[in-house]
C-alpha cells in the first residue's frame, strides 16, 4: 500500500485526496506538519494560491523539510500553483519558493478566473485516451532546462513536465474525475519505492 500526501496548507486538498483514494492499493493522507512527511511515500502540492502557500509554508517552518526530502528523491507533484512552488524561475518576481525545477513559469498566465478554460488532450506518456484538462488561472511554463521532459502543451504553451522524481501540471487533473495523472504519479511512487527498498 502507497502513502501520498496532499500538502494541506490552502487549495484543492479534498479532491485530491478523493482522487488518490479511489485508486487501488493507495492511500491519500493530509500533510500539514514536519512530522507528516516520515510517513508518506510522495507528496501532492495541489492548486491554490502559490503566494500564500509560499507564507505558509516558511510560517509553518516546512520549506527546509519539503526541499530535503525531495532532494532526497521523494516524488512530487505541483498542480498549478504546486508547479510555481517547485519552479526555479517565476516570470517578473525577483524570488521563487522552492526553487527545485528547472521551468520557468509564467503566473496567472491565462488571465483571471473568467478566462478558465478546459480542453482534452492525448498525452502519450500517462495515458493512452483523451484526457480533460482544467485551466483556472493557471501558469504555463515559459521555458525549461535540459533535463526537464516536456510532457504536454496546449496552444504551444507547456503545461506538463517532469524532471527525475518531479512532475509538475498547470492544469487541475483532480477536478475532472479522470484519474489518468494520479494513477501515473502513483505508479511513479511506486517505482520510487521499490528502487529504494531493493
Amino acid at each position: 500500500m502507497l502513502t501520498i500526501g496532499v500538502l494541506a496548507l490552502q487549495g484543492a486538498v479534498q479532491e485530491h485526496l478523493d482522487c488518490l483514494n479511489a485508486l487501488p492499493d493507495v492511500t491519500g493522507v493530509i500533510v500539514k506538519k514536519a512530522a507528516d512527511f516520515e510517513s508518506i511515500d510522495g507528496l501532492i502540492l495541489p492548486g491554490g494560491e502559490s503566494t500564500a502557500m509560499g507564507k505558509l509554508l516558511r510560517q509553518f517552518e516546512l520549506t527546509q523539510v519539503l526541499t530535503d526530502k525531495i532532494q532526497s528523491g521523494m516524488p512530487v507533484w505541483g498542480t498549478c500553483a504546486g508547479m510555481i512552488l517547485l519552479a526555479k524561475n517565476i516570470v517578473g518576481e525577483k524570488s521563487c519558493h522552492l526553487g527545485l525545477m528547472d521551468i520557468s513559469v509564467q503566473r496567472n498566465a491565462y488571465g483571471s478566473q473568467l478566462n478558465s478554460f478546459t480542453t482534452n488532450l492525448l498525452i502519450p506518456s500517462v495515458s493512452s485516451a483523451m484526457i480533460p484538462l482544467v485551466f483556472i488561472r493557471a501558469p504555463y511554463v515559459e521555458s525549461a532546462g535540459p533535463g526537464v521532459n516536456v510532457l504536454a502543451t496546449v496552444d504551444d504553451k507547456i503545461v506538463a513536465v517532469e524532471q527525475n522524481n518531479m512532475l509538475a501540471t498547470a492544469f487541475h487533473p483532480e477536478l475532472t474525475g479522470n484519474l489518468a495523472f494520479h494513477s501515473y504519479f502513483a505508479e511513479k511512487v511506486r517505482i520510487n519505492n521499490s528502487s529504494f527498498s531493493s
